[in-house]
């Protein structure tokens, strides 16, 4: 049977009553457990009594906080699939993803209600609209001022396998943003990984940096801390801020972005800072560099912990590795160009490399199973596995491959596995650099280049002319911010670095690009599409 996944709150109201269910750092109000579970239920009874149903679409645009979180549930309650997009993917992309989701209902902050009057024709299909803040009656009321006083149990809505919880969208780092299709199960089996796998539970003080997390905390049965910062930028986090909360709630645990943490850490080292009450950090959303590893495991106690799982909007957690690992370990191999390795599969979830195709593949075959070691596209099979995409028929078919009864998802990057089983990650499928005798990827030969004390990081693109289906190979440089540059210099350095490793011999085009363009959501991963086309201009202009 498949389980609500609003049943975990009603569980956790129950156990844990008046305790402490989450904080807002920024405002300094209190919820406890039993009142996020009423607020839901208050705010599922109204929704219905205003004639929203099982299986009408919500989008949700409201920022993080118990109003947030309570909506979420309530729609979770009713049935009614909630619609998350990050409102920081920039409004063109927003616009297109809301259209194409069509949804039936808006519940938004003033500013969002504003947006749809701007621009109404993706907003065409939604007939009905709730206001959550205040507008002055310019939005109609309040939603926070239209629960009941007097709260009743909400009845749960009883879904079957196929039925949606919610649809979650793509950052679109690598192509127009899609809307990722949710069971209740896939949520139910991302909470049973996250507990058992990481040991997250009722103990537990989490500060989410990504708030579909505190979500998953207040299942769980933990306190959630909503910290004081744009989660649509997590790079431009104000440390001081965020190292004030940890610190004054006790927090054990955290999930975010690399560009968060590298902030965060620095602020720490330089103030002198252990977070003493950490025990655990997980970084995801782009390979995590061996300098911040290094300089988070320096700010938390000896027996803290630090992963990086590796997932995808479609299918997170597949993969883990610790943080003690990769820094005694397998880094050692990451900086000679062996690419970045991501553990082992978690349990229930299968891995495999097959040979690279930009097709869809309608079956699996084994014949095109890669052996250890042997670089390829990495595809994962498992319960926390989601099954398409919301209308784009065209991008579910080519991100899955048919087994039987099952499926498999093209998790859209290369890489490999080793002899125990060890995911390596070499890049994305799309950022590969195929050369006439050779093709290139982008995490191996990148860090070849990342150890020049000077480069902050770098971007392998592959750049044509006229049209040929062969790329010429081009290094992008970030230097550390610095007030001086001998921009000739570096670039004489790094040619000679490139040219002592079999995996860079080859590239003759090196530039400087004083800040890469990176995504929305993480801050972390490089826009490599852009910097080609901003290559492609600089060469060509010099020919």
């Amino acid at each position: 049977m498949v389980v609500n996944i609003a049943e975990t709150l009603k569980e956790a109201a129950k156990e844990k009553i008046d305790q402490v269910g989450l904080i807002e750092a920024k405002t300094g109000r209190i919820v406890t457990f039993s009142k996020l579970d009423l607020l839901s239920d208050g705010y599922a009874a109204y929704l219905k009594n205003e004639g929203i149903y099982a299986g009408d679409t919500v989008i949700l645009m409201v920022a993080p906080s118990a109003e947030f979180i309570c909506l979420t549930f309530a729609l979770f309650k009713l049935g009614t699939p909630v619609i998350l997009i990050d409102p920081g993917m920039g409004y063109k992309n927003l616009l297109t993803c809301i259209e194409r989701v069509r949804p039936k209902i808006l519940i938004g902050m003033p500013k969002a209600l504003l947006f749809k009057k701007v621009f109404p024709q993706p907003f065409q299909t939604v007939s009905k609209t709730f206001c959550c803040g205040k507008s002055f009656g310019l939005f109609g009321r309040d939603i926070r001022k239209c629960i009941s006083p007097t709260i009743q149990p909400f009845p749960l809505f009883k879904p079957t396998g196929e039925d949606l919880a919610a649809i979650i969208f793509t950052t679109g780092s690598t192509g127009p943003p899609k809307g990722v299709r949710y069971e209740h199960s896939v949520f139910v089996a991302q909470l049973r990984l996250i507990r058992d796998y990481f040991g997250i539970g009722a103990d537990d003080i989490d500060q989410p940096a990504f708030p579909l997390f505190a979500l998953f905390s207040t299942a769980l049965g933990a306190c959630s801390i909503i910290p004081d910062m744009d989660p649509t930028r997590p790079s431009r986090v104000d440390p001081e801020k965020f190292v004030a909360s940890i610190q004054k709630h006790k927090v054990t645990y955290s999930f975010g972005s690399p560009a968060i943490w590298n902030v965060v850490s620095k602020y720490c080292i330089e103030k002198n800072l252990v977070l003493q009450s950490m025990r655990k950090v997980l970084m995801a959303g782009a390979p995590v560099p061996y300098d911040l590893l290094k300089r988070v495991k320096a700010i938390l106690p000896n027996d803290a912990s630090i992963f990086t799982p590796y997932g995808a909007t479609e299918s997170l957690p597949i993969a883990s590795i610790s943080g003690n690992e990769v820094l005694s370990e397998t880094w050692t191999e990451s900086k000679t160009g062996k690419g970045t390795c991501v553990g082992k599969a978690l349990p229930g979830l299968e891995i495999k490399i097959l040979e690279i195709s930009d097709d869809p593949v309608p079956d699996y075959k084994k014949e095109t199973e890669l052996a250890p070691y042997h670089i390829g596209e990495i595809v994962v099979k498992g319960d926390v596995v989601t099954r398409s995409y919301e209308n784009n028929r065209s991008e579910t078919l080519l991100a899955k491959i048919k087994d039987g009864e099952e499926f498999w998802h093209r998790m859209g990057d290369v890489g490999y596995l080793d002899d125990q089983c060890r995911l390596w990650f070499c890049g994305r499928k799309s950022h590969r650099v195929q050369m006439i005798n050779r093709t290139l990827y982008t995490i191996p030969c990148e860090s070849i280049i990342n150890e020049h004390p000077d480069v902050y990081r770098t971007a392998l693109v592959g750049c044509s002319w006229n049209n040929d289906e062969y790329q010429t190979p081009v290094i992008i440089v970030e230097p550390h911010k610095k007030k001086k540059l001998d921009r000739g210099k570096l670039i004489r350095e790094v040619k000679k670095i490139a040219a002592s490793s079999e995996l860079t011999s080859e590239v003759s085009s090196f530039l400087i690009h004083e800040s890469f363009p990176v995504d929305i959501r993480h801050n972390a991963k490089i826009f490599r599409e852009k910097l080609a086309l901003w290559a492609q201009k600089k060469l060509f202009s010099q020919v």
